[in-house]
């Protein structure tokens, strides 16, 4: 294994030209055609094509106007279908889409506006137990398996009241739930 490149680092012989303007707006053509992207996450794809500095900058600026004019990047609607997906699809709370919509770089505002009109109808308790019956998260018989039902939701990003209210209504043991109130004060060792 000495051949001195590293196994995962999978570079061609020869380094990838850079694009103009015209092999940039294809480029990311290509990309919005495969994937649903936001501004950002475009903008950092096409950061790796283009030549680093001025240049670099201006072209992927000339190449985002140009796909904003043509209708193919807006993040509004970008903000829009991800929520609404999630939230039909995947039955997420809405803290997981607000992250995860920050992770894409969508600004907080358009986020808030989005998270407020597609949730705004929604009973989260309702949505927790539709992800609970989509992921085929059964009753917890013990602490441990309570605990674990606890974690899933609130990654699944529900707040940790409305995740109390379901497991009293599954009639988890009072010590059960006071363990998971101890697990959050606990300082963790590492």
């Amino acid at each position: 294994m000495g051949s001195g490149f590293m196994a995962f680092a999978r570079k061609s012989a020869k380094p990838r030209a850079f694009l103009d303007a015209a092999g940039l707006y294809a480029y990311a053509v290509k990309a919005l055609g495969r994937q649903m992207r936001s501004e950002a996450e475009l903008r950092r794809l096409m950061k790796t094509r283009v030549e680093p500095g001025e240049r670099g900058e201006a072209a992927i600026a000339a190449v985002l106007i140009r796909l904003r004019e043509h209708g193919y990047l807006n993040d509004a609607a970008f903000a829009e279908t991800y929520a609404r997906l999630r939230q039909q699809n995947e039955k997420l709370g809405q803290r997981r889409v607000r992250q995860d919509l920050q992770q894409k770089g969508v600004a907080a505002d358009l986020i808030a506006e989005t998270l407020e009109t597609r949730y705004a109808q929604t009973s989260e308790e309702a949505l927790a137990r539709e992800h609970l019956e989509r992921k085929r998260i059964r009753k917890p018989e013990n602490e441990k398996e309570t605990a674990r039902v606890m974690r899933r939701l609130v990654v699944a990003g529900f707040s940790t009241g409305v995740i109390y209210k379901i497991l009293r209504q599954w009639d988890v043991p009072d010590e059960a739930l006071a363990a998971l109130d101890n697990l959050d004060e606990e300082p963790h060792e590492e």
